[in-house]
């Protein structure tokens, strides 16, 4: 019995080296430069090793991914229950776009490059979580004859569009704040419309 769990926390910790250098390859060179063959050479492991935990490149950018979606919705979920009352959207929000700006290739690999996680009803626990964390600010601001799920879904979108936008260089520099501050006030203003 000793022998099977010192088998399975050491499995566990070659699992998370593995996705630890695929992050910090990534962040550092981008994901094209993540491949089996140079993560086994950096962790120093041979690449039946790393296929002998993931069944690919794939699905480690799935366990990035994964990871990113824990991290973002603790980040969320601490930004708004210790946000003052009235702040906890904006708090939120903030949360988003800086773990966005802070993480990109984690931000890329959540939002564009994993294959294998599901979104909506099928969703994993760490995304319901970070939906959970949406819906508690958006949901009070439904007007009558709105439904929560759709007007939280609308924010996350404009929250997410000014994060990617920002992210890849899209909008004018410095302006982040005065972008973030006009959504807060739309979605403030009334019932969204």
């Amino acid at each position: 019995m000793a022998t099977q769990q010192r088998r399975e926390r050491e499995r566990a910790r070659r699992a998370s080296l593995i996705v630890s250098a695929a992050r910090e390859m990534a962040e550092a060179e981008g994901w094209d430069s993540v491949t089996i063959r140079k993560l086994a050479d950096r962790i120093e492991y041979s690449q039946p090793v790393l296929y002998g935990h993931f069944a690919g490149r794939g699905a480690i950018v799935d366990a990035v991914a994964l990871e990113g979606f824990e991290e973002l919705a603790e980040s969320m979920e601490r930004a708004r229950t210790s946000a003052e009352d009235g702040g906890e959207l904006e708090a939120m929000a903030q949360a988003y776009l800086d773990f966005a700006a802070a993480k990109p290739a984690v931000f890329e690999a959540m939002f564009t490059l994993a294959e294998g996680l599901q979104f909506g009803d099928e969703a994993l626990e760490p995304l319901k979580a970070g939906f959970a964390s949406l819906y508690a600010v958006f949901a009070p601001l439904a007007g009558e004859g709105q439904d929560p799920e759709t007007l939280t879904e609308t924010g996350w979108a404009a929250i997410h569009g000014l994060a990617t936008l920002n992210r890849d260089g899209r909008l004018r520099p410095g302006l982040q704040s005065q972008r973030l501050q006009i959504l807060l006030q739309r979605f403030r203003g009334g019932s969204g419309a």
